[in-house]
């Protein structure tokens, strides 16, 4: 799992305190975009026209940028030799497969 994050090197100190600031604001920015994909927009689409062609592009953005600081926080956890880095290898994991899930289905609303 190091070579794959390009790990290099012994743990790095103080790393678990910025491994899980890290984590903290991957999990705002998901928790944005799903604020706004799945509340705002199904409240404001109906009194906004446009909202519904803008809110696709939002959430793709919103999602890489959540899937980016998920890359981040999980080297952090690597480079710290957290102790729970395998478990949060996991749960990034099935976050990554869900914001990939709703890229897809945010491409389609788009192209279709």
């Amino acid at each position: 799992m190091r070579r794959l994050l390009r790990i290099e090197g012994d743990p790095v100190p103080g790393a678990v305190f910025d491994a899980q600031n890290k984590l903290r604001s991957s999990i705002i920015i998901s928790g944005i975009r799903c604020i706004i994909t799945y509340l705002l927009v199904p409240i404001v689409t109906p009194l906004i026209g446009f909202m519904g062609v803008v809110a696709a592009p939002v959430s793709i953005v919103l999602s890489i940028l959540a899937i980016v600081l998920g890359y981040n926080s999980l080297r952090r956890f690597w480079l710290a030799d957290h102790r729970l880095r395998w478990r949060y290898t996991a749960f990034i994991a099935v976050v990554w497969v869900l914001l990939i899930v709703g890229i897809g289905m945010d491409v389609s609303h788009l192209v279709g």
